[in-house]
This record gives C-alpha cells, structure tokens and sequence, in this order.
C-alpha cells in the first residue's frame, strides 16, 4: 500500500519561498512518477508540476520558472521548491503518485495514490 505524506506547508509572504517534501513509503518510489497538485478553496484540483523516476520535469505555465521539483529515491522523498510566491498560489498542495517509468500528464485521473495534503498560504 502506497502511503504519501506532505509536509512543508505553512504562512508566507508574498515573495517568499517554502519547500514541500513528499514522504514515500510502501512501495518501491523509484518505480513511480510522481505529480505536485494544488487546490485553492472553491476551484478545481490543479497541476503543479511532475517529475518522473529519472528526473524529467513538466511544469504549469503557472509556475514555471518559481517553482522546481525534485527528488531524492534514496530518501523515497519527493521534493517541491517555490518560490517569489505570490498571493494566488495559496492552496492545499497535494503529492500523488503513479507507477510509471515515464513522465505522467497533468491530470488528476493518470495518478494513483495521493497524500493528504500540506497548506500553503500567501499573504499580499
């Protein structure tokens, strides 16, 4: 069973930087692709950002540039890097996986597993 656990979120100003980690377990993480999405009160769940097992990258037109995922298979984490954070970016930040040796799309239905999510929220 694929558990994932996020953890980073948290207040900030605007312009600021937090990073998001992503805890894997039960599973073997380096077998999976892994996504980064967010949801802001009232609108859909959205694309952040996704990686593969090898470390090719996708990026929303969004955050492109802000925002960098990495991550650590030794660790089984999952990593995301934001920053010069803006106001609209506040959202409930959710890691989901999926196995694959290929760089899943953007949409919610292509993963499989998903942690509970981690705030983040950015003041003007």
């Amino acid at each position: 069973q694929v558990q994932l656990v996020e953890s980073g979120g948290g207040l900030v100003q605007g312009g600021g930087s937090l990073r998001l980690s992503c805890a894997a377990s039960g599973c073997t993480f380096s077998w999976y692709a892994m996504g980064w999405f967010r949801q802001a009160p009232g609108k859909e769940r959205e694309f952040a950002s996704a990686i593969s097992w090898s470390g090719m990258t996708d990026y929303a037109d969004s955050v492109k540039g802000r925002f960098t995922v990495s991550r650590d298979n030794a660790k089984n984490t999952l990593y995301l890097q934001m920053n010069s954070l803006k106001p609209e970016d506040t959202a409930a930040y959710y890691c989901a996986a999926k196995r694959s040796f290929g760089l899943v799309g953007r949409f919610v239905n292509e993963y499989d597993y998903w942690g509970q999510g981690t705030q983040v929220t950015v003041s003007s």
